[in-house]
């Protein structure tokens, strides 16, 4: 017994295992389409639900696909709605994996070790790498499944163990709900859908487990994988909750319609899969084992979420609003939302096609900061109030803080295991936020020569105060340029920023000797223009950054 267990067991880790590898690899080969094609997901709902089934057939996991949508909810890229779709076509793409595992090549599994080995250690192509990795994973699957089988042989002639199996038939409804329960309760355990698939597959090939209770477990295996969602969103924002709900409620009411109509649905799928494949009944015995189960499993997984999928498109608006009814948004919330507005969440830092999106966002929210208090700033001179002026210390404190934080931040997603892509986006990003950050220290530079100039009660000229207007003007244009840039990742505007920069240095420069002018004449006295000439430094000093931010949009730097 101890054999069993440990082969078992060391089965079920390497599976595991491999599931993970094989699924990192995939999302690296993937890189940052994935994340573009996601954000990039229309209001049609019947689109959504296809660009969940293809993005998580190719990366292999439904739970990486639910972070990155949490995500881009939370960033504003994407509506409740719209990720609720996606959803969906996620529940149909993970039952690729049990598709995989259906197909009998666990023979050729340390072959396919071999290969993703070589590839992974030998060659010094990237792309090659990330390719061995995903063989590697895929052997590592095919392979820990065939020892779990091998471990579980042994069970069917302990009479102990069949008899306690004996429950799991789903021959009535007590029986079923049972299988549907063990499912769950796996599920939970293991904390993987798929890996409990490997398992259902695993007993039931080797005639532990009859085709009906399989299936009845497949469903409880659907509800269990929603349970973990349900239990990662402890904690977070309402959006991730209101997704997980989603999830959980569509799962839920899935299995109850499937129960009701269990055994229609069983026959269904034993009709389709000998049909349109050359496989035997499910329950066909040859050498003591079930060789044509697996597959019937299989397809049972993918027609259970494809009915569900169809199903929930017709009523998906009616769903979100449950789940919203469901996860009501708290008073604290509510409040952070409209006064703390926060997109870093350290819990995605393992995923960052996520956390990118996430830095993106709060570096829009820093660029509006700056604006928020460019405009204060300005205008503060012509209505000379100096109450209303000191506010710009508090947004020089935001500033100054969300640097901090989102420099942080991508210093840890830079230490995960990122591709080469996802480290130069991060240099962009860090040089747009600390570019921010300075052009925040120069509207200091003002807003303080400013409150020089109010609590003197000094006047400039009024040459003076139009260039001041101009060149402000000019400045704040190429402020919202470079950051309405970085919202739409618009890689084309470095010839608009030339223009800019070369504008804002013109006329500092014109200014500059407009204003020698007044000291030779006398109409304009040293105080006061060495105030007047530290603003336009400042003005001057606030082009370059914002030109240095549009070369990190345009990824020149």
């Amino acid at each position: 017994m101890q054999a069993v267990i440990f082969q078992t067991l060391g089965g079920l880790g390497l599976f595991i295992f491999g599931m993970r590898i094989m699924s990192d690899g995939l999302k690296k080969v993937a890189g940052k389409k994935l994340r573009i094609v996601l954000s990039a997901v229309s209001s049609n709902r019947l689109v959504a639900c296809t660009t969940g089934t293809v993005v998580t057939a190719m990366i292999q996991s439904s739970s990486a696909t639910s972070v990155m949508l949490v995500g881009f909810v939370d960033a504003g890229l994407m509506t409740l709605t719209q990720a609720v779709g996606v959803v969906l076509g996620a529940n149909i793409g993970t039952t690729v994996t049990a598709q995989l595992i259906a197909f009998n090549i666990s023979n050729y599994a340390l072959p396919v070790i071999a290969v993703g080995v070589l590839l992974r250690f030998f060659f010094a192509s990237r792309k090659w790498q990330q390719w061995g990795e995903v063989l590697l994973g895929f052997g590592m699957l095919f392979y820990g499944l065939a020892t779990m089988k091998a471990g579980l042989a042994p069970l069917k002639h302990e009479p102990a163990f069949t008899a306690f199996l004996t429950r799991f038939q789903a021959q009535d409804l007590n029986e079923i709900l049972l299988c549907v329960l063990a499912g769950t309760a796996l599920t939970m355990a293991v904390q993987s859908s798929s890996a409990t698939v490997g398992i259902t597959m695993a007993l039931a090939s080797q005639g532990l487990l009859s085709f009906e209770g399989s299936v009845a477990m497949i469903l409880g295996e659907n509800i269990g994988t929603t349970i973990t969602a349900q239990l990662a969103s402890i904690g977070s924002n309402v959006n991730a909750r209101r997704t997980a709900m989603a999830h959980t409620l569509f799962n839920v009411l899935g299995v109850i319609l499937i129960i009701s109509i269990f055994p229609y649905f069983v026959n269904a799928v034993i009709y389709l899969t000998s049909n349109l494949l050359p496989v035997g009944s499910p329950d066909l015995l040859l050498g003591g084992e079930k060789p044509f189960i697996s597959r019937h499993i299989a397809n049972a997984h993918t027609l259970f979420n494809v009915i569900n999928a169809i199903l929930f498109l017709f009523i998906l608006p009616y769903l979100v609003k449950i789940a919203i009814w469901l996860t009501p948004r708290g008073k604290r919330e509510y409040l952070d939302e409209i006064y703390h507005i926060k997109h870093l969440d350290r819990r995605y830092l393992d995923s960052p096609e996520v956390a990118l999106v996430q830095a993106k966002q709060e570096i829009v929210r820093m660029g509006e900061v700056a604006q928020t208090m460019f405009d204060e700033v300005i205008s503060s001179l012509k209505i000379r109030n100096s109450k209303k002026l000191t506010i710009w210390r508090d947004r020089e404190d935001v500033l100054d803080n969300l640097q901090k934080e989102i420099i942080d931040f991508l210093v840890n997603v830079m230490q995960q295991n990122i591709i080469v892509e996802e480290s130069k986006e991060i240099t962009s990003l860090m040089r747009m936020s600390n570019n921010i950050e300075r052009i925040g220290d120069e509207m200091e530079d003002i807003a303080e020569a400013i409150e020089t100039v109010i609590a003197d009660k000094f006047y400039f000229s009024q040459q003076a105060i139009e260039d001041y207007e101009v060149l402000s003007s000019e400045a704040r244009k190429f402020l919202a340029l470079v950051i309405e840039g970085i919202k739409e990742e618009n890689g084309k505007i470095m010839s608009r920023a030339a223009k800019a920069v070369s504008s804002i240095n013109r006329m500092t420069e014109e200014m500059r000797l407009r204003h020698h002018s007044r000291l030779v004449e006398g109409t304009c006295e040293i105080e006061r223009g060495m105030i007047f000439i530290d603003i336009l430094n400042a003005f001057e000093k606030m082009g370059g950054f914002c030109y240095n931010v549009a070369q990190a949009v345009a990824g020149v730097k």
